[in-house]
């Protein structure tokens, strides 16, 4: 795939240097590719959805690529229940991908007070990687992601663009 490394190198940068979860993470790197500016609302919304506030529910990459299925969608002008269907194939695909939907059960300690951090890493960089793959719009990806600076100097979410 032609993002391999740009996803790498993405994941890495957005965990490591701006300690940003996986929904922010895949969103973000979403906006990038397809060239959708995403409000700062959007990425407070996702401010929670890792595992629904670490509780170990719905993964934040599943619940990531759900919402960007919306806006892309929309963006597109796909009718809602063309959405709503798109979002439930992406669900049972990535199920039969990465085997559950359920952060707990797929972040490689689960949760406790002493697991270090970003370990969902390897599993982001897949995630993405395999949501790409079924994003299928019918558009031409741009040869060049577009990169934006996503975090101000005082670590606030804002435009991307």
């Amino acid at each position: 795939m032609q993002y391999r490394e740009y996803i790498n190198e993405r994941v890495y940068s957005l965990y490591w240097n701006d300690d940003l979860n996986c929904a922010t993470t895949s969103l973000l790197i979403f906006s990038e590719i397809f060239h959708i500016n995403l409000n700062s609302q959007i990425l407070d919304a996702a401010i929670g959805m890792p595992g629904a506030g670490r509780y170990g529910a719905q993964c934040g990459l599943v619940a990531g690529a759900l919402m960007f299925i919306g806006i892309q969608g929309k963006e597109k002008g796909l009718e809602p229940e063309d959405i709503v269907k798109k979002c439930n194939n992406f669900a049972k695909g990535f199920e039969d991908e990465f085997g559950c939907l359920n952060c707990r059960d797929l972040r490689p300690e689960g949760f406790k007070p002493d697991n270090p951090p970003h370990l969902c890493e390897e599993i982001t960089k897949k995630a993405i990687s395999f949501t790409l793959k079924y994003l299928d719009f019918k558009i031409l990806l741009p040869l060049q992601p577009r990169r934006g600076g996503c975090l101000g100097k005082h670590g606030r979410l804002h435009m991307c663009w």
